[in-house]
Formats: C-alpha cells, structure tokens, sequence
C-alpha cells in the first residue's frame, strides 16, 4: 500500500452535533491515513476503525434545505428513472427518505432500505437489504453516498448482487476522488469516509458499465452499471494516484481573522477545525439547516448559526467563506450580497 495523505485525531463523524462545546470538542477521534492499494487501485482509510463510527438521532446530513442541492436531486431522479426503471427499485441506505420521497411523487414504483430511518412512509424498510427481504429481485438498485462509508466496498456490492439474485442494475453516487485533489480540497477528506473513488475504479469493479460521468459541479461521480458484471477490480501499475504535494498549501493561505464559514456540514467541520490547528480560527459557522442550528460541531465545539443571527454579528467588510460553490448564488440572496464572498475551492 502506498500512503498519500495523513491526519490525525479526526472526529470520526463530522455531520453528528452536539448539544454542549465540551461535549463536541471530546467528540469520538479517529486517524486517518489514505492510501492506494496496490493490488486492487482502491483508495482508502488504512487507519478506519468501524467500531468508532455509530451513526444515531444526532447525526445530520441532510442538504435539501438548499435549492441548489434539490436541483441536483430532481436531477439525478431523471437520470434514475431513464436509465434504470419506474418499477420495482430499491434504494439501498435512503436515510431520512428524501430523495425516496421525490422518486414516489414522480410515480416511481420504490422501496427503502435504512435501519436508521425515523419516518413514518411504509415504503421504507428500516432493515438492511438482505436475502428473503423482498419477494423478487430489484430491476435497479439506488446507491447514493452510501459506498464512500462502507469497508470493503467490492464485498459490499458483491453481497448486493447476491441479495438481489445475482442481476440488476445499480445507480452509484459517490464523491469524486479526482475532483478532491484538482481543488486541494483538503476539507473535503473525512474520517467517516472509508473510501475515496474515480471514474476508473468502477471500470475495475464492472464488466458493464452503462453510463458513467460527474455531477453537482463535477464532486461526485456517478455510475449505471450491470451487477452481474461485478468483478475484483485489479490494480493498473501505468495508471497510479498523482497526490499532489502541496494539497495543503491552501490551508496555509488561511489567515483572515475575520473570515465566517457559510456551511455546517462535512467541508465546514473539517475546514473550520484544520484552520483552527493551524492558528487561523475562524469568527462563526452559519447553516440553513434549522436542526443542526444552535448546536456544536465535532472538534472545534463552534456553535452553528442561522443566518438570521449571523447577520446580526458580522460586520461590512467580513468575509464569507462560501464552503460549496454550487450555493453560491443562494447564499448571496439570503445575506443580501453585503459581504466579501470568498470560494473556498478558488
């Protein structure tokens, strides 16, 4: 295995809050240590411990709040029903049901799976998808930023495709690896996610693939493929990861006191907390997400503002640090455009 990057003593779930500072700042930690595997060209945390990781009432990631995001998921529920069916799908880890909810209104024939779920639809399944929890196998299979969190993600679709009967099509979603390291998102590397892709590993993993590409703004990648052309994937020796050496000079460049974080999810998390080590804290972390406001983020113990009190806060002439630029323009219209914006990822 060949290392590529390091951190340590990282909160082992970036989107969980918390209901005090002292409660956040001695959050679960873990390391993380991302690496290339040689034998198979897979990417991930040779540090990750599973035992750490338990996802509960307190963990958070949705995005629909933002228009961007429903956008890009009104988007992805048009490709789905294109390419993989309106009858008989299942969507493997469907969370709080969002995206599930959109597909049934769109008339999409559906079934969730997610032991984790709180809601009340009865076509959610609060199980794992295992043998004998459907009557027939799928016609297509929804996996949408579930892989990236999963240890042995060719193990995994492999027990998908014997769930399933040995056939079906699956839609992947995933974060995408190529796009981490273009931008020198440091902020973007997690220690919940496990795994860490390109375009390249699913053609590894699949003998069809029937459609591949990049969305949201190029960060995720996404995949139609056949699983009954599942396959080991193997390393390809001409091909390796280019890890750039200066991935955290960004990070160095940091140093406007002044600076808020428009953004309490992953990015947020970690950006605010290596800024924080490396001497830069910033002033406030402001989120659209009523559930994650007026708690406390894992490391740094920031409180989460809505936009409404921030705006009281801060100051003209501080700056924004917009941490996803597909929100942007939104961002813009909710604080009234009087700030200096910054991109994280220019």
């Amino acid at each position: 295995m060949r290392t590529l990057y390091h951190q340590a003593q990282m909160p082992v779930l970036q989107n969980r809050v918390y209901s005090t500072r002292g409660e956040a700042i001695d959050c679960p930690k873990g390391d993380i240590r991302i690496v290339e595997n040689q034998e198979t060209g897979l990417i991930y945390n040779a540090a990750f411990d599973s035992r750490l990781v338990t996802y509960d009432q307190n963990y958070n990631n949705e995005q629909g709040h933002s228009p961007s995001f429903k956008r890009h998921l009104e988007q992805v529920a048009e490709v789905v029903e294109r390419a993989l069916s309106r009858e008989k799908l299942v969507e493997v880890g469907c969370g709080k049901g969002l995206f599930l909810e959109m597909l049934l209104e769109r008339g999409i024939d559906v079934t969730g799976m997610d032991p984790s779920y709180d809601g009340t639809n009865p076509r959610v399944i609060k199980k794992y998808f295992e043998p004998g929890i459907i009557d027939t196998p799928a016609r297509g299979l929804i996996l949408r930023h579930v892989l990236e969190h999963v240890p042995g993600p060719f193990e995994f679709l492999s027990q998908l495709r014997e769930t399933n009967g040995g056939s079906g099509l699956i839609y992947i979603e995933v974060p995408c690896f190529d796009w981490i390291i273009k931008k020198r998102a440091w902020f973007d590397i997690f220690y919940e996610h496990v795994n860490y892709f390109r375009l390249i590993d699913f053609d590894r993993m699949f003998g069809k693939v029937i459609h591949k590409g990049r969305c949201f703004g190029d960060q995720y990648l996404y995949v139609i493929a056949d699983l009954e052309s599942l396959r080991a994937p193997v390393f390809a020796p001409f091909n390796p990861v280019n890890f750039p050496s200066d991935f955290l000079n960004g990070l160095m460049a940091k140093d406007d006191t002044r600076a808020s974080v428009w953004g309490a999810a992953s990015k947020g998390v970690i950006y605010s907390l290596l800024r924080e080590r490396a001497g830069y804290p910033v002033k406030a972390i402001i989120d659209l997400n009523p559930a994650k406001q007026g708690k406390y983020l894992p490391g740094t113990g920031i409180k989460v503002m809505s936009p409404k009190d921030a705006m009281m806060l801060l100051q003209k002439g501080d700056t924004i640090t917009v941490m996803n630029p597909n929100y942007l323009g939104e961002i813009k219209r909710i604080s009234n455009d009087k700030f200096k914006y910054e991109e994280i990822n220019s």
